[in-house]
């Protein structure tokens, strides 16, 4: 059997607290193919800002941040590991989907949690693409 990848959240979220992250959701557009096949250029994503104030980014988690190497960009990846090492706590190795189109932790290195703008919750246009993720 394929391995269907990360997990995806199944809990449900309160109507108040889902409207309250749509309220304070920052949008972004996928401008390259770093993320096929799971996200196309066009794709709008909903993010939210507020998603690691509390809790620790997760492996597969989709994230929005700003590029290390020109902080006025950013950039849509996957956590793919948690530093778990004492002199690199608090910092995340973020990897693209299609490897030979993304610039990453592979070659940035690790990033840290600060530098992660929010956790993308919903693909909203084109809408034949819409869902959560």
């Amino acid at each position: 059997m394929p391995d269907a990848g990360p997990a995806r959240r199944t809990s449900v979220e309160p109507l108040g607290e889902r409207l309250r992250r749509s309220l304070r959701s920052r949008r972004v557009v996928v401008r390259d193919e770093s993320m096929l096949p799971n996200l196309r250029p066009g794709d709008r994503l909903l993010v939210d800002p507020a998603a690691y104030r509390e809790k620790p980014p997760r492996y597969g988690d989709l994230v929005v941040l700003r590029d290390p190497e020109a902080p006025d960009r950013l950039l849509v990846k996957r956590v793919g590991m948690l530093a778990t090492d004492h002199s690199a706590r608090g910092q995340v190795y973020v990897l693209g989907d299609n490897p030979p189109l993304s610039r990453d932790s592979r070659a940035f290195g690790a990033v840290p949690v600060s530098a992660l703008v929010g956790r993308v919750y919903r693909c909203y246009f084109p809408a034949a693409r819409a869902r959560d993720l």
